[in-house]
This record gives structure tokens, C-alpha cells and sequence, in this order.
């Protein structure tokens, strides 16, 4: 799963729009609406780890889906 994925099905889970879920965040509803369709593929950390926050995804995930990225190479 993609951290746009992620970021998805938490935002969707919690039943927030996309505009919702830029107020809370600071991040542009067309930066996110990127993210979620995997158009952006490198956000920075700083921008992973306040969507993370607010959506409660711990940051421990990225490392794991990025783990199982490297090892299906």
C-alpha cells in the first residue's frame, strides 16, 4: 500500500473530506488529492508526518511499506 493509499483509506475511514482534511493539516486540497492518487510520489517528511498525526498512522508504517517495497525488487 502506497502512502497515498494509506493516506486515503484513513481520510475515508474517519469519513473527512479532502477539504477536511486540508484544514486540519495545512496542506492544499490539490496536494492531497496527488498524494492520493499516487501523482506525487515523494512527499517530504515533513508533509508525511503531519498527515500522519493528524490521521493517527504511525510513521513506523512508511518504513514497513517501504521495506516490503525493497524486498519484492
Amino acid at each position: 500500500m502506497s502512502i497515498g493509499d494509506m493516506i486515503r483509506y484513513e481520510r475515508k475511514k474517519k469519513g473527512w473530506t479532502l477539504s477536511q482534511l486540508s484544514r486540519r493539516t495545512g496542506v492544499s486540497k490539490s496536494y492531497l488529492s496527488y498524494l492520493e492518487r499516487n501523482q506525487k510520489k515523494n512527499p517530504s517528511i515533513t508533509i508525511v508526518k503531519r498527515l500522519f498525526t493528524v490521521l493517527d498512522i504511525p510513521l513506523d508504517k512508511v518504513m514497513d511499506e517501504e521495506d516490503d517495497d525493497k524486498l519484492s525488487m
